[in-house]
């Protein structure tokens, strides 16, 4: 069967006005602010206005380990939300907003893909309302009021060897990665070194994600470290007196954006915080919003459930105090083929033709990584379903694996064909997940607030990643050390690892045993509200390859954009 492109099927949607998805969803309509005919910024009024108005079914969307490829997570939490209209249902996304730098990149846009798609494509994957960009600039607000802070004196006694916030751009530019900054003149600048993040990075993005309500935004930004003393002792956007800006400059940006899909239902799409050393999840005030317009609130988290969906459980609930009904589990045959160890598999490159071949022994062998990862929904009390990400080209026995692999695990399973046939092809998945979501559940965070943080870490290690414990380096005994002195230790952990493997290396597949997990460093999200030890080399600035997806993207005669994906 041959789909049209993307953006093809997201130009040919029928769209209809905002008012009406925001008045069919319960929305007050002086909340709605539009922006232009495809966006509209949500006032966060409409939380408290809301909140009386029955409360929907919350799921999260996670997957298996991911390959190069990708499991199709977005895509299948855009056809679920529409499915669920399909069995006389309500339902709505929630879902973050795409950075621009990956878009022009190599992995395209996040809008979804096929007939399961966010619209307008390109309003979405390009600027959307400036929310991005407002992140950016506030952030780069306080990089500049810390660098003017040192040139008038450094009254503060900021070590300069020991500070911690860098600057942020949503582009692609390995170069930017790592700079020597207040080159030139006396009045140029104190010269010292730092870096450029991609936005999606920042720890101002994570806060946005994470905050409540504008007041606990302005809270939380004071509490930004941006760099210690000799003493250890930390210096916040607050010392700088920079916080009350910053908040200004986000007032817009902590609105939930409102959308819809190509059938029409509503998705709330609001921040984009990286996947590696940050949440990977979409923002709490949209959630907060979302859980009040439908039956079903579905939700996506950022790579596999041993990283989005972990963050989500004990992180982004434990801010929220909202708890999941049940979490879908996105697999797909060549994904736990993959996982077999039994194929390379290079981005960007054609899949191994002995991979496309009908394998039910390869699914069974990959499906170690399958049955953790479902664990890892388990052990949070969380009912999960296996949602098979059907391709054109899987083998009718290969999709019968996947499915024996879930009942073995006890877990229910359905077969998704959203990207050709739309909301109409989720319809099976959408049945299971209402199925386990009226199932009783008892949600459980991993950890408490009170454990330390070697404690926590060790934790996430063992039971999430299925490692034998954790070795810390001097490094990162030191600054855990130091972050428990200052009080950070009630945080919790964001483990920063390869999102290609339950371990840090991203060699191993599968589900791995007999390893330890290395922290080589650990640093501190105060804002944001959590400590991030890093276990390998992360990438925070992303580079462009030799045949970005930014050569294909135009204007064509007419002013419509083409090549976008």
């Amino acid at each position: 069967m041959s789909v049209p492109s993307d953006l093809e099927i997201a130009s040919g949607a029928n769209l209809v006005p905002l008012t009406d998805i925001a008045a069919d969803a319960g929305i007050p309509l002086d909340c709605v602010e539009p922006y232009g005919s495809g966006a509209a910024k949500i006032d966060l009024a409409a939380i408290e206005r809301m909140s009386d108005r029955p409360k929907a079914k919350y799921v999260v969307v996670s997957a298996i380990t991911p390959t190069p490829f990708g499991e199709g997570k977005t895509t299948v939490a855009v056809g679920l939300g529409m499915a669920f209209r399909h069995i006389g249902k309500r339902g709505v996304l929630a879902l973050r907003q795409p950075s621009m730098g990956p878009t022009f990149g190599i992995k395209g846009g996040a809008a979804g893909g096929g007939y399961s798609q966010v619209v307008p494509m390109e309003l979405l994957n390009l600027h959307l309302t400036g929310d991005m960009h407002a992140v950016t600039a506030a952030h780069n607000m306080c990089s500049a009021a810390l660098d003017a802070h040192l040139f008038h004196g450094n009254e503060l006694g900021l070590n300069t060897h020991d500070i911690t916030w860098r600057r942020v751009l949503d582009v692609n530019d390995r170069s930017l990665r790592n700079a020597v900054i207040g080159l030139g003149g006396r009045l140029d600048g104190v010269p010292r070194e730092s870096g450029f993040d991609i936005t999606a990075a920042s720890e101002v993005m994570a806060t946005l994600a994470l905050c409540t309500s504008l007041q606990d935004l302005r809270t939380r930004l004071g509490r930004i470290v941006v760099g210690y003393r000799t003493s250890g002792t930390p210096v916040t956007a607050e010392d700088l007196q920079v916080a009350g800006a910053m908040t200004v400059i986000l007032r817009e940006a902590i609105k939930p954006n409102l959308m819809q899909t190509i059938e029409n239902t509503p998705a709330l799409i609001h921040t984009g915080p990286f996947g590696n050393i940050a949440t990977g999840n979409s923002s709490i005030v949209a959630d907060q919003i979302g859980v009040h317009m439908g039956d079903y609130l579905v939700t996506e988290a950022g790579f596999g459930a041993d990283m989005g969906a972990e963050r989500f459980f004990n992180i982004k609930c434990r801010a929220s105090g909202l708890t999941p009904d049940a979490a879908v589990l996105v697999a797909t045959v060549r994904g736990l083929k993959s996982h077999s160890g039994k194929h390379h598999i290079v981005a960007g490159r054609p899949l191994p033709e002995a991979m496309l071949q009908s394998n039910p022994d390869e699914v069974h062998a990959g499906g170690a990584n399958l049955r953790k990862q479902l664990d890892n929904m388990r052990i949070h009390g969380c009912t999960p379903v296996v949602a098979i990400n059907v391709f054109p080209d899987d083998h009718p026995d290969d999709i019968a694996a996947i499915a024996e692999i879930a009942e073995e695990f006890g877990a229910r399973a359905a077969v998704s064909t959203h990207f050709t046939d739309g909301g109409a092809g989720a319809a099976e998945l959408a049945r299971a997940v209402a199925d386990a979501a009226d199932e009783p559940s008892e949600f459980r965070l991993l950890y408490p607030d009170e454990m330390s943080l070697r404690d926590k870490i060790t934790t996430v290690a063992q039971r999430v990643y299925g490692a034998d414990g954790a070795t810390f380096s001097p490094a990162a005994n030191k600054q855990i050390d130091t972050y428990e002195a200052n009080g950070f230790g009630q945080l919790p952990v964001c483990i920063a690892k390869s999102h290609l493997s339950l371990s840090h290396d991203p060699a191993l597949k599968g589900a791995p045993t007999g390893w330890t997990l290395p922290v080589r460093e650990v640093r501190a999200s105060v804002g944001a509200g959590f400590v991030y030890p890093i276990c390998g080399d992360m990438r925070t600035m992303p580079g462009l390859g030799t045949a970005p997806a930014l050569q294909s993207i135009d204007i064509d005669n007419d002013g419509n954009i083409v090549g976008l994906s």
